[in-house]
């Protein structure tokens, strides 16, 4: 009998947690939503699993010597967001950014979406049962700039405990770009203004491409060493594809490295959604901030457009301004579509790509500003 009893105590059901109910059932919504809805399904499917596993009683995989707390290494060493970052780099063109450089106003004022949040978590201290420190507020904070590696990086330096909320909230906002973005967008626009036509973009040679990286992580050591980790990651995977001489690098950080990495990340980031660390009020805090961060980012750079076409011949489509966050290159996408449906002969995608790629940059800068702040 004693045998029995001993069998029974071992099992899940004997040990299981309504909290750790809650986070598995979190988790299968995480996969649902990757699998039936499409929503950021290459993160959102691991992260979820993570979950779904880190949540299985007397399993220990996410505790120590279990694997995903081996995992979990990779982020808090910093090393899984910046190989997701170089490989990012080796995706991105920076052709419409350079063919048209004001664009990089419009991923700056993206930014400051980052920035008004820092305040209002800070300010949710004043709600009973909520505290949150200023790292904790800068972690937070990142989310606005819709980039989920460098929400990772800061997150997993300035507030671990954090983690697990702060990723789910800046992948699932990112995954809800074609939900959140569009009602911002027109209600801050014309029909005038979302049927501007844009000049065909000039051509960019290769000698730009190549110098731009190599000038850019130079400025970003010079004034912003904090954020070169990031920046050169990125540097260097944009190197390698517009260089020409290492295009088996090059294809290797935009495929294996970054689908090994991207698994490795996302299961790492389900292990932090465990109940004690996600089932508390600053979990809810984290999600409402992280909905209010985007949203003041998309309208910034909305409104940064429209005050641009003040002061310039060559006006811009307020559209594009909206592609300034870091959600490469749904946000774009985005851009172009709410701008057909005013114009179906008016192409933004390309133009909408300049303050897009700009988006990663300065989200990246933001980090860097955040991380210096708190030293």
């Amino acid at each position: 009998m004693e045998n029995f009893i001993n069998l029974w105590l071992s099992t899940g059901l004997s040990n299981v947690l309504w909290g750790q109910l809650v986070m598995m059932a979190v988790g299968f919504l995480l996969i649902y939503l990757a699998v039936r809805k499409g929503f950021e399904p290459l993160l959102l499917l691991p992260i979820g699993f993570g979950a779904v596993l880190s949540n299985i009683p007397v399993a220990g995989i996410a505790e120590e010597g279990g694997l995903l707390a081996y995992l979990y290494f990779g982020i808090k060493s910093g090393v899984f967001p910046l190989l997701i970052f170089m490989g990012v780099g080796a995706m991105t063109d920076f052709g419409p950014m350079l063919a048209n450089p004001k664009t990089l106003l419009l991923g700056a004022a993206a930014q400051f979406g980052i920035f008004g949040t820092l305040l209002g978590a800070l300010a949710l201290n004043l709600v009973p049962g909520l505290q949150f420190t200023f790292k904790d507020a800068a972690a937070i904070a990142i989310i606005g700039g819709a980039d989920g590696p460098t929400a990772i990086y800061v997150a997993s330096r300035l507030a671990p405990d954090l983690l697990g909320a702060i990723a789910v909230a800046a992948y699932s906002y990112m995954a809800l770009v074609p939900l959140i973005q569009p009602p911002i967008m027109r209600a801050l626009t014309t029909p005038e203004e979302r049927l501007i036509e844009m000049a065909q973009l000039r051509h960019v040679g290769k000698q730009e491409k190549i110098v731009f990286p190599l000038v850019l992580l130079i400025l970003t050591a010079a004034l912003l060493p904090s954020a070169a980790p990031l920046i050169g990651m990125f540097c260097m995977g944009n190197l390698m594809r517009e260089c020409g001489v290492v295009e088996r690098l090059s294809k290797t950080s935009q495929n294996e490295l970054m689908n090994i990495v991207t698994i490795f990340l996302g299961l790492s980031v389900g292990s932090k959604l465990s109940a004690h660390a996600f089932l508390r009020p600053e979990t809810l805090g984290i999600l409402i901030l992280g909905a209010i961060a985007f949203s003041f980012g998309t309208a910034s750079g909305v409104v940064m457009a429209k005050i641009m076409n003040k002061f310039s011949d060559n006006k811009v489509n307020p559209l594009i301004g909206a592609a300034g966050v870091s959600a490469v290159p749904m946000s774009a996408r985005v851009a172009n579509k709410v701008g057909q449906e005013s114009n179906p002969h008016n192409f933004l995608l390309m133009h909408a790509m300049g303050p897009n790629v700009a988006g990663v940059i300065g989200s990246a800068v933001a980090a860097g500003v955040l991380l210096a702040l708190v030293k």
